[in-house]
């Protein structure tokens, strides 16, 4: 990064020709960089134009699709054969209300069908203690499976598989890889799993079988790990198995319910992404606010940036399970702040800064309402409206990205003697 400032020193000068720091990053270049990633869950089947394709092919990473959207599928490919497309499946439930008159749909919601399974496997069909089949409180027609029954996970397994690959699916999104044994049945446990140790080793073994099933097939797995962070290790524990993991509910659960830091908050919300950075797998997070919400969406982002270096992605939602059009694209997505300079750090209480070799991601994590902080940054950057800023003022749960100028690194010959590199 460099600006007219005066004479480049010479040791900057060395360090810059020998590679000691980072050049800045270029739109495609393949090493992981301070740029954002975003994703489409398309899950409602609503109706997609051809323009909506062509665009959300080229600018989303990742985009969900059902399994009967082949069709969309081509097109998504065909405008863009980079981007990666997933097809939903439940990995904990089978749907009745896919069967009519009783028989199977041919493309699925979840990984087996409702009658072929109620009429050749009922024991695969979890119980609680009182006899009575399990079935999701508030989800009608979704019934619950006993994933840590061997033949079932085989079962699953080879029609997943089958489905996605026969159709072209690059990998598949894991819906509902639950933690708690009384999820989506309150205050109710499966007999054969009647406690969260039981219930958790059951869907480690699960996710073992599709790991191994999948890395045959040459599919990718990206798994809804919801609630991970009131699980001690539970991110790790489930994702070691996984090429990428969801959090469903991040940072953000409504525009006047924002997560500050404390230990299953703040923290451990970013850290979830730290620990797929430091082994490259992908990290996508959904925070819920209001349209238009820009307090709800910078703190989300900027938290975000504390602990990525590429491989994140974020899309908001407002409406639980809206799932329909492509969620807002916003200017800062299209910012390259250049590579990471070394992890974040506090510069007052709870309230944390990460430098990039062309701007800097600021985030206050103290409680809502709690007085605001002034940073000063010792430099100027500019702000997402342009502003050139010297210091900024944050209260509790806000955040910012900045962005310096940073023009690719000139060949040695053509480099300005008047020019240096203002490091923050």
């Amino acid at each position: 990064m460099l600006e007219k400032t005066g004479r480049l020193p010479r040791i900057l000068l060395a360090l810059l020709l020998l590679g000691a720091f980072p050049p800045a990053a270029e739109a495609d270049e393949a090493a992981p960089v301070g740029r954002v990633q975003s994703f489409w869950l398309h899950l409602n089947s609503t109706p997609v134009t051809d323009d909506m394709i062509v665009t959300e092919a080229r600018r989303r990473a990742h985009i969900v699709l059902n399994a009967w959207e082949s069709d969309l599928l081509k097109k998504l490919k065909a405008a863009n054969p980079k981007v990666k497309v997933y097809v939903y499946k439940d990995l904990s439930s089978t749907r009745s209300y896919a069967c009519k008159r009783g028989k199977d749909d041919e493309h699925l919601p979840a990984g087996l069908g409702y009658c072929d399974t109620r009429e050749k496997h009922p024991e695969w069909f979890l119980k609680g203690s009182n006899g009575k089949e399990l079935v999701y409180s508030g989800y009608e027609g979704h019934w619950q499976m006993d994933v840590g029954n061997p033949e079932y996970r085989k079962a699953w397994v080879s029609n997943v598989v089958t489905d996605s690959k026969s159709t072209g699916f690059d990998g598949v999104f894991l819906d509902n890889v639950l933690y708690t044994c009384d999820a989506y049945h309150s205050g109710v446990c499966p007999a054969k799993y009647p406690d969260n140790a039981s219930f958790q080793q059951a869907y480690k073994g699960m996710l073992a079988e599709i790991k191994a099933g999948f890395a045959a097939a040459g599919l990718l797995s990206v798994g809804n790990l919801t609630n991970a962070r009131l699980q001690e290790g539970g991110w790790d524990a489930y994702g070691s198995y996984l090429d990428g993991a969801f959090d469903e509910w991040w940072l953000t659960f409504s525009s006047d319910r924002l997560l500050e830091d404390y230990p299953q908050g703040w923290r451990r919300q970013v850290a979830e992404i730290a620990v797929n950075e430091a082994i490259g797998k992908m990290t996508w997070v959904q925070p819920h606010f209001k349209a238009g919400d820009p307090q709800a969406f910078r703190y989300a982002l900027a938290s975000l940036f504390m602990t990525t270096s590429g491989h994140a992605a974020i899309a908001e939602i407002e409406k639980t399970d809206g799932y329909a059009d492509p969620t807002p694209w916003h200017p800062e997505y299209d910012w390259n702040l250049g590579h990471p300079v070394g992890a974040y750090r506090a510069v007052a209480n709870k309230v944390f800064r990460r430098d990039f070799t062309c701007g800097m991601a600021l985030v206050n994590a103290n409680p809502t309402g709690s007085r605001a902080v002034t940073v000063p940054l010792h430099r100027a950057y500019r702000d997402h409206e342009g502003r050139q800023v010297t210091s900024v003022s944050l209260p509790g749960t806000t955040g910012v990205l900045l962005r310096a100028n940073c023009p690719a690194p000139p060949s040695v010959s053509l480099l300005p003697p008047e020019w240096t590199l203002p490091w923050p």
